[in-house]
Order: structure tokens, then C-alpha cells, then sequence
């Protein structure tokens, strides 16, 4: 097992940036999902009395944050600017370094009530959690940069909800993530215009997100810090596409610095390559639709640069936000090929993934029976794939296949998580409290995880 370090480091950015607060106090803790696998890569030991005592009780873990601290920040929800958010229902509990060097934050949500709760419970439902474990168990499996769900406890609370059948069931989860400083965070600052707090802002994301030492010349930190998170944000926008997922709500407070995605709400992946397929049924003009993620995810970036030109010469600021189209192209050519699992060589790959997006585009097969199909490079035939475009798709590819070996590839179909089967995951929980269909499935999506990681060098 490798080993992790305690290192609170949140803790040297100072009272300005968090509050203090106190976990709920739950009538049950009953574990519905550990995360055995990310707790060993990490380090953490844990025997199943101590998996409740930390992930649901919340005693402090040693050597590491003494109070759970909700962190403040701002953001733009829907287009609009909102100060009057902040970590709601939620609180970073603990951060620690694995083998790596690399800072990780140990986060919650349904943990109860802080500053920022307004008038809401500060509470999760289950189906909330079940919902994240089964994205980011899938969004991982497919290469996306995830926070990944560390612990799902059921509580034992009756929660009533406007949206959903009440009352329903509730649960406390856990997420591992490599940071939680978001977009927002500096959106606060520069709203009260405390342009020495985003200057040690900076340097903390620099030094504890992206493993860089700052310089003494805070402008130019600023400058590369909006690089850094540029190009970040670009691969998270392609991986996303790569997948065929839509997170629903790409607001500035759910784009973190570090370009790792989390927090999923009413996420879905699109059974097809539709650009206007949406999640959330709030999104009544599909400002985070399917095909706008990337636009949704620059204008984000855009709000950052905002905030740093307090700090830095906006010019150089406005470069970067130019330039990120040109990142998004080559990150989204990537992450096609590998989801493909054909080897980048440079030369014809715009045209090859060029060539796979107008097959998408053909609605000929779902996205992941599509990717499952031509796995490696493999050409289905023309009996399966007769279609101009995918002979064209064919003919790009000689030379190019490597046949998978993993034995997924020779499944009858692929694994997919479109929202039926996530409905009826629900289902078999809700009416009847059966989780196996939620275990099979997480047991699949991490078999073809495995089958992922077969691609060539």
C-alpha cells in the first residue's frame, strides 16, 4: 500500500478564505458505498468502524484538520453573479499528500448546515449519491480528470424535496478530489477587491495544484496561473465531449483550478452525438448543452481572467483567452484517439478525428457502441458500418489498427449509463432497498476501466 501524509495546507491561506463549522449529527450510519480501491492508493487504512467514525461522523483524522472548514467563494450561476453562495452543504475535512507529492482534498456534501446554507438543510439525498457515484465511477473509467466519490453513508433522515418524490431517503457523501478552489473563489476576492488575498491565492494554486514554486513577481504568477488553468480547462471541455457526457451546471463555482471536475448534479451522457441534448430541466435555453460545454467552460475562464487583471497586465491575459480555442482542438483530437485507442503519430490525426466526429455526427449507433465497435483501430466492416462516412473512417484507419486484446472488447455490447438504467438502478433501491444492480454496475464500469488502459504507447 502506498502511503499518504497529513498536510492541512489549506489552513496557511488564513481565516479570510474558510469558516469554521460542525458536522451534522446523523441517526444512522449505514455505508452504501467505500471506496476500498482509492483508499489504498492513498494510504488510508481503514477498518469498517473506522470508515464510519471519519466518513460520517467526521472525527478528525490524525495529524489533520482539527474542524471541518466551509470555504467561501462567489461564481456566476447560469450567466448571472451570485455572492451569496458558498460551500452550502459541504466542508473540506481533510488534505493530504499521497506517494506522489500530490495534494488532495478529502471533501463533503450532505454534511449539514454553514453559513452559506441560506435557507437550505444542508443535506443529500440518496438518489444524489447513488447519482454520483455512478458519474464519476463512469467518468473516470473513460479518462476523464474526476473527483472520484470516496464514501456514500446512508443517514437515516427523511428529506423532502420539491422536485422529487418526498420524503426520501438521505445520505452523507465523501469526495476525494485535487483541490477545491474554484473559479469562484477568486470571484469573491475581486468582489470585495482584496487584491493581496488573490495574490496568496495564486501562489497557493501554483505551488499546491499545478506543483510549481511561485516567483516573487506576483503579476507574472497571476499570468502563468491563467495559463496553467487555460489548459487545464481545455482538456476537461474535450474530455468531456470525448465521453459524450453533459454535467448541467457549468457555473464559474463548479469549474475548479485545478481543471478536475466535480460536484454532479443533474449530469447525463447523450445516447447520441446530439449538440442540443441537455441535463438539468432547468437549462431552458441549453446554455450547458452537449456541444456548449466548451463555449460554457471559456466563458468560466473568462471570469477568472477578470479577477487577475486586478493583479496582471490584462493583454497578456486576453492572449491566453484567445489562444484556448486552438488548446480545446488538439486536447479534443486527443482524447477522441485515445477513447478510440489508436496511437497519436501526429500527422492525420485532425483528419482522422475529424473523420470520427461527422460518423458521431451520423447517428448511425450510439456513441458507445460506436468507440466499443471500432476499438483499436478495428473496422466493423461495411456490412455493420456501410455508410460513407464510416468508410471513410475505414479507410483513415489502415495501417493504424492495433487490436485490442482486453476480453471486454469482446463483449456482446458495450457498458454505457444512459438515464434509463440510472432510473432503474434508482428503482431497485428505492422500492425494494436491492443494491445489486448498483454494485454489478459499478463492477462493470471499473472492468471496462481496466479494458480502457489496454491502449498503445
Amino acid at each position: 500500500m502506498q502511503s499518504s501524509t497529513p498536510d492541512p495546507r489549506i489552513l496557511e491561506l488564513g481565516a479570510a478564505f474558510y469558516d469554521e463549522v460542525a458536522a451534522a449529527r446523523f441517526p444512522a450510519c449505514t455505508p452504501r458505498f467505500l471506496n476500498r480501491r482509492w483508499a489504498e492508493r492513498i494510504g488510508l487504512d481503514l477498518d469498517d468502524d473506522q470508515w464510519a467514525t471519519h466518513f460520517c461522523r467526521f472525527e478528525p483524522l490524525p495529524g489533520n484538520l482539527e474542524t471541518p472548514l466551509a470555504l467561501r467563494y462567489h461564481g456566476h450561476q447560469f450567466r448571472h453573479y451570485n455572492p451569496d453562495i458558498g460551500d452550502g452543504r459541504g466542508f473540506l475535512f481533510a488534505q493530504l499528500r499521497d506517494a506522489n507529492g500530490r495534494l488532495l482534498d478529502l471533501a463533503t456534501k450532505g454534511s449539514g448546515t454553514t453559513p452559506y446554507s441560506r435557507t437550505a438543510d444542508g443535506r443529500l439525498t440518496l438518489k444524489g449519491a447513488v447519482r454520483e457515484v455512478l458519474a464519476t465511477e463512469m467518468l473516470e473509467a473513460l479518462g476523464v480528470n474526476t473527483s472520484k466519490t470516496f464514501a456514500v453513508f446512508e443517514t437515516g433522515e427523511q428529506l423532502l424535496r420539491g422536485d422529487e418524490p418526498s420524503p426520501t431517503r438521505s445520505a452523507v457523501l465523501s469526495r476525494l478530489g485535487h483541490g477545491h478552489i474554484r473559479i469562484g473563489s477568486f470571484q469573491r476576492l475581486a468582489f470585495f477587491g482584496e487584491t493581496d488575498n488573490i495574490n496568496a491565492l495564486v501562489r497557493y494554486c501554483l505551488a499546491h495544484l499545478y506543483g510549481e514554486a511561485p516567483g516573487g513577481d506576483d503579476a507574472a504568477n497571476a499570468a502563468r496561473l491563467v495559463d496553467l488553468v487555460a489548459a487545464a480547462t481545455a482538456r476537461l471541455a474535450a474530455s468531456y465531449m470525448a465521453a459524450g457526457f453533459v454535467h448541467g451546471v457549468l457555473n464559474s463555482d463548479n469549474i475548479a483550478i485545478s481543471g478536475e471536475s466535480f460536484d454532479y448534479g443533474p449530469w447525463r451522457f447523450t445516447p447520441e452525438w446530439e449538440p442540443d441534448f441537455t441535463a438539468a430541466y432547468f437549462d431552458h435555453h441549453g446554455l450547458y448543452s452537449f456541444a456548449r460545454q466548451p463555449e460554457a467552460i471559456h466563458w468560466d475562464l473568462a471570469q477568472l481572467a477578470g479577477c487577475l487583471a486586478l493583479v496582471t497586465e490584462a493583454s497578456a491575459l486576453s492572449d491566453l483567452l484567445t489562444g484556448w480555442g486552438e488548446r480545446f482542438e488538439a486536447a479534443l483530437v486527443a482524447a477522441l484517439l485515445a477513447r478510440l485507442g489508436v496511437a497519436p503519430r501526429g500527422d492525420g490525426d485532425r483528419e482522422l478525428a475529424a473523420a470520427l466526429v461527422i460518423g458521431l455526427q451520423a447517428r448511425e449507433a450510439t456513441i458507445d457502441r460506436l468507440f466499443f465497435d471500432w476499438r483499436g483501430g478495428r473496422d466493423p466492416g461495411p456490412e455493420r458500418y456501410p455508410s460513407p462516412p464510416f468508410r471513410a473512417l475505414a479507410a483513415l484507419l489502415d495501417g493504424r489498427a492495433v487490436p485490442p486484446t482486453h476480453p471486454y472488447w469482446s463483449d456482446a455490447a458495450p457498458c454505457s449509463m444512459h438515464i434509463e438504467e440510472v432510473e432503474a438502478i434508482w428503482a431497485a433501491i428505492a422500492e425494494a432497498d436491492d443494491w445489486r444492480p448498483f454494485e454489478a454496475k459499478v463492477a462493470a464500469i471499473r472492468r471496462m476501466g481496466e479494458a480502457m488502459g489496454d491502449a498503445p504507447a
